[in-house]
C-alpha cells in the first residue's frame, strides 16, 4: 500500500514540475492519497510505527509545495487545511458507522444501536471477556467494531442525529476541526497518539459527548 503510494508520488513529482499549492494538492488527492485509503476503516492501524509509515507519504509530498518547505508537518496541515491521514481514517470509520445505522452499509459486525434522550444514537460497546488471555486485549481494542463504536460514541447529539449523509459529513468536519491534529511522525514529539479518543480522554475541549 505505502509502496504503491510512494511510487505514484515519485512518478507525479517527476512528471509535473509545477509545485504550486493548487496543482500539488490536486495531484496528491487524485493520484496518491487514494492508494493509502482503500478500505481503510477495517485495517486502520494503532501501532505508532505503522501510522508513521503511512503518514510519511503525505508528509514528504507536502514538503515539496512552494512556500511550505520551511514549515513543520503539523504547520503544513494547518496551512493546507488538510487532515492527517490518521484523522481521515477515523473520519471514514465514523461515516461507515453512520451508514450502517441508516441501512446504507451492511451491519455485518453486529453493532447494537440504542437511543439516549440526552446523547441520541449510541452504540453498545461489547464487554471484554476478563477470562481471556491478556494478549487478546490489544486485538479487542484495535478491532473495527470496538474502535469505530468508541469513535461514534464521542459524537455530540448535534452531529449523530443528522439523518442525511452530506449534512452529516459537514457536521462531522466541523466537529473534527475542534481538535488538534498532530499525528505521530518521526522527528516530532506528539502530545498523545492523536486519535480523537486520546484528545477526548484528555478533556476534548469540552466538545466530546
Amino acid at each position: 500500500m505505502t509502496t504503491e503510494a510512494r511510487k505514484m508520488a515519485a512518478w507525479t513529482l517527476g512528471a509535473f514540475r509545477d509545485r504550486s499549492m493548487l496543482t500539488m494538492m490536486t495531484l496528491f488527492k487524485s493520484l496518491v492519497r487514494n492508494k493509502l485509503e482503500y478500505c481503510c476503516p477495517p485495517w486502520n492501524p494503532s501501532k505508532i510505527s505503522y501510522i508513521q509509515t503511512i503518514e510519511n507519504v503525505q508528509k514528504q509530498f507536502t514538503k515539496k509545495i512552494n512556500g511550505l518547505q520551511e514549515l513543520d508537518y503539523w504547520e503544513r496541515l494547518l496551512r493546507l487545511k488538510l487532515l492527517s491521514l490518521q484523522r481521515r481514517r477515523e473520519r471514514y470509520s465514523i461515516i461507515h458507522v453512520w451508514k450502517m445505522y441508516h441501512g446504507l452499509a451492511p451491519n455485518n459486525i453486529g453493532l447494537k444501536f440504542y437511543t439516549s434522550p440526552r446523547l441520541e444514537t449510541r452504540v453498545t460497546i461489547p464487554k471484554f471477556n476478563q477470562q481471556a488471555q491478556s494478549s487478546y486485549s490489544t486485538a479487542y481494542d484495535n478491532s473495527f467494531a470496538i474502535k469505530a463504536a468508541r469513535l461514534w460514541n464521542i459524537l455530540p447529539k448535534s452531529v449523530n442525529s443528522i439523518t442525511l449523509l452530506e449534512p452529516f459529513k459537514a457536521g462531522l468536519r466541523s466537529f473534527l476541526n475542534q481538535f488538534p491534529d498532530k499525528p505521530p511522525v518521526k522527528g516530532y514529539t506528539p502530545p498523545n497518539g492523536n486519535s480523537l479518543l486520546d484528545w477526548c480522554a484528555a478533556g476534548g475541549n469540552g466538545v466530546c459527548a
